[in-house]
């Protein structure tokens, strides 16, 4: 997946919007003004991060060489997936879904409703 690729996806998501809080070489993804993602590298990014559910970290981590511990993020809830390495990009879309989800789970509920966000079903 490319970086113009994550940056579409992020932002197609309801309610989703960027911003540079870090200076021009790092864009935050967020939803209600909670960052899900994190791109790094400004127009060359080769990485982004991504909140995932802690019972999950281990085996991305495994399963994925490109699948590191956050970088400057609590390395027990993010991940830092690197865009050229050995992650399908349909993967890549499946973990920022993830990640918005783990953020919009956690707004209010009229804001879920507002974004038109139900949880998912197990």
């Amino acid at each position: 997946m490319t970086p113009d690729e994550v940056r579409r996806r992020c932002l197609a998501l309801p309610g989703a919007t960027s911003d540079f809080p870090f200076g021009t070489r790092t864009e935050a993804f967020r939803v209600h003004g909670k960052i899900f993602a994190l791109m790094m590298g400004g127009p060359d990014a080769r990485r982004v991060n991504l909140k995932c559910d802690p019972g999950l970290v281990p085996s991305l981590r495994d399963a994925y060489r490109s699948v590191l511990p956050g970088y400057h993020m609590n390395k027990r809830h993010w991940n830092t997936v690197e865009l050229d390495g050995d992650v399908p990009g349909d993967v890549i879309g499946d973990l920022i879904e993830d990640s918005y989800d783990l953020i919009v789970a956690k707004l209010p509920k009229a804001v879920q409703r507002g974004l038109g966000w139900t949880p998912a079903v197990d």
